[in-house]
């Protein structure tokens, strides 16, 4: 498997210190959810809803509706390695 069989797609944010919205594939929601919640480390939880997290000094919320918000990445490289170590 790939990245790519979780992610429906990913938008980008202006500025200089980027975010990256990541849209999970419908299909592929809860399993995305549940692996990144076994290896992210959760700094804060709203109910099942919103979740605040870490991972390889990334922070990011990731939402109970199968998106997520990966915050101050240099590049689209590096949210891929993020997300291939997350994932895979």
């Amino acid at each position: 498997m790939t990245t790519e069989d979780y992610v429906a797609r990913i938008e980008e944010t202006c500025g200089a210190e980027k975010d990256f919205i990541v849209i999970f594939r419908y299909d592929k929601k809860e399993e995305v959810i549940k692996k990144i919640l076994q290896k992210a480390k959760k700094e804060k939880a709203i109910s099942t809803i919103i979740f605040e997290l870490t991972f390889q000094n990334t922070s990011f919320r990731l939402y109970g509706t199968g998106k997520a918000i990966f915050r101050n990445l240099k590049d689209k490289n590096e949210l891929q390695k993020v997300l291939s170590d997350l994932l895979l």
